[in-house]
């Protein structure tokens, strides 16, 4: 009977023995997995502790908006006040202006903007002769490695109202060269199509590789069946790409916000201003120019504007996935 105990409560013991082995194995099988393939979690740390310092750290900052902040007092120190700072931005005099032109930026240039890479990668999908498409391609694509200081030079020079390209033209033709420049009508237009002209080449390159993966045997049996170059263009290069694009989309439409900063600023004049004010450019002026440095209105400012984004981000990508049945998740 003792024997038949004891055997008894070793059977009872193996399973959790067993359970306990089992829940080991994985662990082990990870910590193997990460001493063999050692040097790639190296590669994958490197830009995950810039991820974590760079963009997780500074969220500590953003109870700034909620407080009067002092850098006597630092962030603990300073003052609680809510959403006073929210507050006073959707009454100031600036908040009308500033939302409307940061959206007309935005969509003007996602609106303009978006289609023109597509076309310009389609129309280079279907040229034959290798040299001259490689030629339009780095011709297209090399404005990208033009910093935005010296976009921004070249506008101005070559739109100066006296020695500029336009104003010789409009000399020769005896009319009065325009101020390009200062005309608050034309700042949209010169901002948005010197942007696309920069960036289209570039933004081609995704849409080209996307083309390559597509199947020739489609376009092969589209020939057989008589289709011309623009149905075939119709029904298997743009279906193949449109995944991307509504990803791409998706993404452009959560940094709607996001007008660039640099190139903004840098084209501000006392006659633009009207047109030319941002939150961006707001944000720096009211932080980092104000006699006063209200840091943590331009905070709340700056804090808005992430949360709008991420909710207009949420709300196209619901709708993509609707849609197309496409989206980022």
């Amino acid at each position: 009977m003792a024997d038949q105990a004891g055997a008894a409560s070793s059977i009872g013991r193996r399973p959790s023995a067993a359970l306990s082995t089992a829940d080991r194995a994985p662990q082990s099988k990870f910590w193997l997995r990460i001493r063999r393939n050692w040097q790639l979690y190296v590669l994958l740390a490197l830009p995950l502790i810039w991820l974590l310092l760079f963009r997780y750290a500074p969220m500590y900052g953003a109870q700034i908006a909620f407080r009067q902040y002092s850098p006597a007092f630092g962030i603990e120190g300073s003052p609680w006040v809510g959403t006073a700072n929210f507050e006073r931005f959707f009454r100031s005099p600036k908040f009308e202006p500033v939302i409307v032109n940061t959206l007309v930026l935005s969509f003007y240039s996602l609106i303009a903007g978006f289609p023109i890479p597509i076309l310009l990668a389609l129309s280079l999908n279907q040229v034959r002769k290798r040299l001259f498409r490689s030629s339009v391609q780095m011709i297209t694509y090399a404005p990208h490695f033009i910093s935005t200081v010296v976009i921004v030079g070249m506008l101005f020079q070559f739109l100066h109202p006296r020695v500029g390209f336009t104003a010789v033209l409009a000399n020769a033709l005896d009319l009065q060269a325009p101020n390009w420049m200062g005309d608050p009508n034309a700042f949209r237009h010169i901002f948005v199509w010197s942007g696309i002209w920069q960036e289209m080449g570039f933004g081609a390159i995704i849409y080209l590789a996307v083309l390559s993966t597509i199947d020739p045997a489609l376009h092969e049996a589209a020939v057989v069946d008589g289709a011309t170059r623009l149905q075939r263009i119709r029904h298997i290069d743009i279906p193949g790409i449109l995944p991307t694009a509504m990803v791409l989309l998706v993404l452009s439409t959560g940094r709607v916000l996001e007008v660039a900063f640099e190139k903004v600023y840098l084209m501000q004049s006392p006659l633009n201003l009207g047109v030319a004010e941002v939150i961006n450019t707001y944000v720096y002026k009211v932080g980092l120019l104000s006699p006063i440095l209200d840091f943590s209105y331009s905070t709340a400012i700056g804090l808005l504007k992430g949360i709008v984004g991420l909710l207009l981000l949420i709300a196209v990508n619901y709708a993509a996935r609707r849609l197309t049945d496409n989206s980022v998740w």
